[in-house]
């Protein structure tokens, strides 16, 4: 199995239950691992053959920037379905975690694995 990964990437989104977290701009974090459906860039050395981390990186700000949920769940959903649809990926794994979203706690947030099909 051939994975990409993406760590500690940081985007800007207004997402909460409460009003008052909408109006603010929050920093998520967000971890990925995308499935690939081929090896061959692992062979080739050619970029024609490889996923292009800076669009995918790129797409992600935009749909966080774009976003309407309230909920982390809903988000992470969101950009699972992107990679699988956008990407080629075969299979996600997301973690998408607030910063200090309450006292005394560094980060929470929710995990999920996806599969296309």
């Amino acid at each position: 199995m051939n994975t990409i990964f993406i760590q500690d990437l940081r985007v800007t989104t207004r997402i909460g239950i409460y009003a008052w977290e909408r109006e603010l701009p929050q920093t998520l974090q967000l971890d990925l691992e995308l499935g690939l459906a081929s090896d061959q860039a692992f062979r080739s050395d050619d970029f024609n053959d490889a996923l292009d981390y800076a669009a995918v990186v790129a797409r992600l700000n935009r749909y966080a920037g774009e976003h309407g949920h309230q909920l982390l769940e809903r988000f992470a959903e969101g950009v699972a379905d992107l990679v699988l649809a956008e990407f080629a990926a075969t299979w996600v794994r997301v973690r998408v975690a607030k910063l200090a979203a309450l006292p005394n706690v560094k980060a929470l947030g929710v995990a999920i694995e996806r599969r296309r099909g």
